[in-house]
């Protein structure tokens, strides 16, 4: 079991916690399977509701919140029946808008996994303003359901009346929708084709600056990020962020990263380069490969 689980572990009733023990291994980063949690209900006796409340200590022990101390875990239950867990990470010494929430991070590692829909949102504490809006943009995201700890389940609607969205601004295929825009770019280097195509699987609706980045780590393994656009922009989800959300998830430091690519589209409205030179700087002293594509 992973050290930063140890104290996580002993929140938790004692047969779910014999069940959870063997998955907390050096890969697990925070996804369960619809099987496995099939089991762990089983096994727990619990309602899957109760189950999944039980563990967001789990996903809070993901957390990295350098500044606030504050650690926040989440849960998005994909309509494919698994889960992903998301906690929030900040960047120690810099500014605020660095940060990513839990829930951003839990809707983020279900995307970057293939799910075009979420169901169910658990998270230990209430979502902020920020995180409604976000979880606005996804597909029928105004009916997901939003759990807390001693309150009843309630639909996003609930905390977020009077909504402005995607539809708003004419957008019929919001975040998690199915789509690839392809690019015109020819490359043998893995790395670059990993951020080309994940760039394709971006959503840019506002700005169409479909764009991703990739990480590697010394040991040669990548961790992908790509660009995910809100209807109120600054709710927006940049690529590097995601990318370093999904690194921490995966228990990886910044002092492990050994090189940075971004691709984004000649065809953007905007460019994110410096935005991800600045995030760049303040965790890794190398420089950022930046790309820009043509779409076909």
């Amino acid at each position: 079991m992973q050290n930063r689980f140890i104290d996580s572990i002993t929140q938790l009733p004692k047969p779910l916690a014999t069940a959870l023990i063997p998955l907390l291994n050096d890969d697990f980063c925070g996804h369960i399977d619809a099987n496995q949690l099939t089991e762990l209900v089983n096994i727990s006796q619990m309602t899957e509701e109760e189950l999944l409340l039980s563990l967001l200590p789990i996903a809070a022990a993901l957390a990295k919140p350098s500044i606030s101390e504050f650690y926040v875990g989440a849960i998005a239950k994909a309509e494919s029946g698994d889960i992903y867990m998301g906690a929030n990470f900040e960047l120690s010494s810099e500014a605020l808008f660095h940060t990513v929430h839990a829930e951003q991070s839990a809707i983020s590692h279900a995307w970057l996994n293939g799910e075009q829909k979420i169901i169910d949102i658990v998270v230990n504490f209430s979502p902020c303003g920020h995180c409604r809006q976000f979880i606005n943009e996804l597909v029928s995201g105004i009916d997901i359901n939003i759990h807390l700890p001693g309150q009843q389940p309630q639909q996003l609607a609930h905390y977020l009346p009077y909504a402005f969205g995607p539809k708003d601004l004419q957008v019929t295929k919001p975040l998690l929708s199915k789509s690839h825009i392809e690019f015109s770019l020819q490359s043998d280097d893995p790395m670059i084709i990993e951020a080309v195509d994940q760039a394709g699987l971006s959503y840019a609706p506002y700005t169409q600056n479909y764009a991703a980045v990739v990480i590697e780590t010394k040991d040669g393994k990548t961790y992908c990020g790509r660009y995910a656009e809100n209807a109120a922009f600054n709710p927006s989800m940049m690529p590097m962020q995601m990318a370093l959300s999904n690194l921490i998830r995966h228990n990886r430091d910044c002092s492990d990263i050994n090189r940075v690519v971004l691709i984004e589209s000649s065809a953007g409205k905007i460019s994110l380069a410096n935005a991800t030179m600045d995030t760049l700087q303040a965790v890794a002293a190398i420089e950022l490969e930046h790309i820009v594509v043509d779409p076909s």
